[in-house]
């Protein structure tokens, strides 16, 4: 089995450390809002890897303003940024089934764990656009996300 090389794993979004800052209130307010991720997987095994973006350009240029490694083995299924200004976002997620933190791919590079992203989107030979993945978030905000 082969493995998404490292630039591969950028371009996904989920090289970011997981404390990675989140992004200031553009109009200088104090953030007050939150996301809780919650994440359906049908192995109880390895870790879920997920990435939160706050505009198109971050989504489609691999700029997260936080990322969260879930262990779930351990039962974690929920990942929470806060301290988010009021806005849109979007988010993209692999469950890295044999926690070898890659995400594995087959030999024509077609992942071979579960990736999903918000709103249970789906994406066209490639992931889900930034339409179809963002979601308003003002207070406290929750997604249950199935991955596959």
């Amino acid at each position: 089995m082969t493995r998404l090389p490292l630039i591969a794993l950028a371009a996904f979004g989920l090289l970011a450390p997981a404390g990675a800052a989140l992004a200031q209130s553009p109009s200088g307010g104090a953030p007050d809002s939150a996301v809780t991720l919650t994440f359906e997987t049908g192995a109880q095994t390895g870790a879920v890897m997920v990435a939160l973006y706050d505009s198109q350009a971050g989504y489609a240029g691999d700029r997260p303003v936080g990322a969260r490694r879930l262990d779930v083995a351990a039962g974690e299924v929920s990942a929470v940024f806060e301290g988010l200004p009021a806005g849109d976002y979007a988010a993209k997620a692999f469950h890295d089934v044999n926690g070898d933190g890659e995400m594995n791919v087959n030999p024509f590079g077609m992942p071979v764990e579960p990736y999903a992203f918000s709103n249970n989107a789906v994406g066209n030979m490639g992931p889900a656009s930034w339409e179809r993945a963002r979601f308003a978030v003002s207070g406290a905000t929750a997604q249950t996300i199935n991955l596959r």
